[in-house]
C-alpha cells in the first residue's frame, strides 16, 4: 500500500500543544507502566504511537480522558492542567473524542438508531440533530446500511459507525485505539483516508495508537515508539524509521516503510 499522506503538518504547529505530558509516571501495583514522559501532541497534528504489547500505548489514552490518574506529573489540555479532573469534565469541557479498539456501539440497536440514541445526549436542538446525522451518514457513505442493526455490520462499517458517533460532539481532539486491527486492506485505506480528511477538513487533531506500522506511519504526521515504560523516540514516519533507537525497541533492521 502507497503513502496516502500527501503533507505533513511540522514546524508551523509547535507552539500550539492540545496535549502535554509533563514527566507523568504509572504504575499499576508494583508493575511500573510509564516511566517519567513527557511528550507533546500539537493542535492539528495526526500523532500516532507505537510499541510493543503492553507498553502502555492504550493506559495513554486513559490518562488524557481521565480514567486513570497518574502516580507522578501532570497532563495538560489546552494548557490546562487536568490531572485531577473526571472524565466528563474533560469530554465536555475540551472536547475529547474517543473511538475504542472494540464496541463503542449499541450492537441491537440499528446504525440510524445508535446516531438518534448518542446525537439526544450530546445535541440539544432536534433539528441540528437530525442535519447532523444526515451529514455524517452521507459523509461515510452509510446511507444503504442505517437500518441494519449495529451488529450486522461489516467491521469496516462499524468502524465508521463508531467514528461518526464519536464526531457527533464535535470534537478538538480524536483518539483511535487500535483503528486498523482485524481489518482488511482496502477497508484499512478507507480508514486512513477518513482519518487524513478528518484533519484537513475538519481541523481535528487526531492521535491514534496500532500495531500496523506501516497503516499508522502512512497517515500521522509524528509518531513516537515506547518502549520499556519510556519514549525511545519520536519524529516524522521517515526520519522515525531509520532511527537507531527505534529500530532496536520496535521496527527491527528488516522493517521498510517505503
Amino acid at each position: 500500500m502507497g503513502i496516502i499522506k500527501k503533507f505533513r503538518i511540522k514546524s508551523f504547529k509547535k507552539k500550539n500543544s492540545i496535549i502535554e505530558f509533563d514527566k507523568v509516571s504509572l504504575s499499576f501495583g508494583n508493575r511500573l507502566i510509564l516511566d517519567n514522559i513527557s511528550f507533546k501532541i500539537n493542535e492539528g497534528q495526526i500523532f500516532g504511537m507505537l510499541g510493543p504489547n503492553g507498553v502502555g500505548k492504550s493506559t495513554i489514552f486513559n490518562l488524557i480522558t481521565g480514567l486513570v490518574t497518574p502516580k507522578h506529573g501532570k497532563i495538560k489540555i489546552d494548557g490546562e492542567d487536568v490531572t485531577n479532573y473526571p472524565i466528563y469534565l474533560r469530554t465536555k469541557k475540551f472536547k475529547v473524542g474517543y473511538v475504542p479498539q472494540y464496541g463503542g456501539f449499541f450492537s441491537d440497536l440499528t446504525l440510524q438508531d445508535n446516531l438518534n440514541a448518542i446525537s439526544e445526549i450530546v445535541i440539544d436542538n432536534i433539528n441540528i440533530r437530525k442535519e447532523k446525522i444526515d451529514f455524517l451518514l452521507a459523509k461515510f457513505e452509510l446511507e444503504n446500511v442505517k437500518n441494519i442493526k449495529a451488529k450486522f455490520l461489516s467491521g469496516g462499517q462499524k468502524k465508521k459507525l463508531v467514528i461518526a458517533l464519536s464526531l457527533l460532539s464535535d470534537p478538538k481532539l480524536l483518539l483511535l485505539d487500535e483503528c486498523f486491527a482485524a481489518l482488511d486492506v482496502l477497508t484499512i485505506k478507507m480508514l486512513q483516508e477518513i482519518i487524513v480528511n478528518l484533519q484537513y477538513e475538519n481541523k481535528i487533531t487526531i492521535c491514534i495508537c496500532d500495531h500496523q506500522a506501516r497503516d499508522l506511519l502512512a497517515c500521522v504526521d509524528v509518531a513516537m515508539i515506547l518502549s520499556n515504560c519510556k519514549i525511545v523516540a519520536q519524529d516524522t514516519p521517515s526520519n522515525l524509521v531509520k532511527n537507531i533507537n527505534a529500530k532496536n525497541a520496535y521496527f527491527g533492521d528488516s522493517f521498510k516503510f517505503n
